[in-house]
């Protein structure tokens, strides 16, 4: 199964960041938190990545065209210029890199990247957030509702839409949220190839008109996660995402199977 990360927006930090860094490249604990997001998804045996880019995608292009170098100790002949790759370990992702343009929306970026996916399920998530979501038990949860979309609720500091949900199923998709009981959207999402009929209007955020419809048309549910999440929004969560990598797991690789929260209709 296909995992499309959204990196196609011009987001960064506040003035501490270099306003032409992709949000996905921010570094956490030395490494992109797009490659983080990606740690999660190879856990589980998910390794075949498309980055749907947009702003600054040569910077996301020379990235991963030279990670095997990065990533791995070298060997340099200095008279010669001759390089040795000593492998160090293996991450075995395959990543397209799919320019979807710049002023482009993510149900935009989704929908250009229709053939890449084919007629099999797939799943999205935003390149910019980290939680110890079971990919597995996830995948597990969509197939056993039979309905076109899973989005995976939250519960972090309300800063996103907020999901009325009636047993698993999603009633209601909005931008205003409760003090208390707040489930909000936290991406990881699995998608049927049929929520390409949804993607219509390549300027609308995927979050607005496509889910809200789903949602209407009783074909989004809810994978309630109650772990750990937190997105990058602020140098403050940087810094802090960044201070967990001093452990030998950060709380986003700290899996354990959820309670029953989320059994299917």
């Amino acid at each position: 199964m296909k995992t499309i990360l959204l990196a196609g927006g011009s987001d960064t930090l506040p003035a501490e960041e270099i306003s032409t860094i992709p949000k996905p490249m921010i570094e956490i604990g030395g490494r992109p938190i797009m490659t983080r997001v990606m740690d999660i998804y190879s856990h589980f045996g998910f390794s075949d990545f498309i980055i749907a880019a947009g702003h600054q995608t040569a910077v996301i292009k020379q990235f991963f065209t030279n990670y095997h170098l990065m990533a791995n100790d070298v060997r340099v002949s200095i008279d010669t210029g001759q390089v040795e790759l000593h492998p160090t370990h293996g991450a075995g992702w395959t990543v397209a890199v799919v320019d979807t343009g710049i002023f482009t929306a993510n149900s935009g970026q989704l929908r250009l990247l229709r053939d890449w996916i084919g007629n099999e399920s797939f799943m999205v998530t935003y390149a910019d957030g980290l939680g110890n979501v079971d990919i597995s038990a996830l995948v597990d949860f969509h197939h056993g509702h039979g309905k076109i979309a899973t989005v995976t609720a939250v519960r972090p500091p309300a800063r996103g839409g907020n999901l009325e949900l009636l047993d698993s199923r999603v009633t209601a998709f909005t931008d205003s949220v409760r003090a208390q009981d707040t489930w909000i959207n936290g991406g990881f999402f699995v998608f049927e190839p049929t929520v390409f009929d949804y993607l219509v209007d390549d300027s609308e955020p995927l979050e607005r008109a496509p889910l809200a419809q789903l949602a209407q048309d009783g074909e989004l549910n809810a994978y309630r996660h109650t772990g750990f999440w937190h997105p990058v929004d602020t140098v403050r969560d940087r810094k802090r995402l960044s201070g967990f990598c001093t452990t030998d797991t950060p709380p986003w690789l700290r899996f354990e199977r959820p309670a029953v929260v989320n059994a299917a209709e």
